[in-house]
């Protein structure tokens, strides 16, 4: 199944749905070496008169260095049916084991980033700004730091633009 680019107002989803309910996975590289991760943490907007996806990826993960060293990845959105391969993508690390293989899911490249076949919706995504969470930054005490932080390490969020948008055909 191929995927149809659209324009930006063709879009119509909650983000909070989206995002924090059914995943994303981001993927970092290109056709000859990429890594994806799920994850359920993001915002989008409109920041810098663009239109912008911030993600978060704590720099313990595989995919961390895909997405730090390049200048482009992809954010895609899957229906129920994925949930299982997105839960393998989101608990295993990619050092450890080969996703593509153990999900079954289909890698293609769109935009010399690469996503995959299955997915119902692509974000093509070019950083645009990055900085490192941490403690000092939290303005409430209400145990948000030691809940989400207390036995890992804080995120890297990515401000990316958006740059294409894909969605099955």
């Amino acid at each position: 199944m191929a995927l149809k680019k659209i324009s930006f107002s063709e879009l119509s989803f909650n983000p909070f749905e989206k995002i924090g309910k059914e995943w994303m996975l981001l993927t970092g590289g290109n056709k000859d070496k990429f890594n994806t991760m799920t994850a359920s943490w993001g915002q989008l907007g409109v920041l810098w008169n663009r239109n912008v996806l911030t993600c978060y990826v704590r720099p313990n993960r595989y995919t961390y260095e895909f997405i730090d060293n390049g200048e482009y990845f992809t954010a895609s959105f899957f229906g129920e049916q994925y949930r299982n391969a997105l839960s393998f993508c989101g608990s295993h690390s990619g050092r450890d084991c080969d996703k593509i293989k153990e999900t079954g899911m289909t890698p293609v490249e769109t935009d010399n980033c690469m996503t995959f076949e299955e997915a119902d919706l692509v974000l093509v995504c070019r950083k645009l700004y990055k900085y490192d969470m941490q403690e000092s930054g939290f303005t409430t005490n209400d145990g948000l730091a030691e809940q989400f932080f207390s036995k890992d390490p804080y995120h890297r969020a990515y401000i990316s633009e958006i740059t294409a948008v894909y969605i099955k055909e």
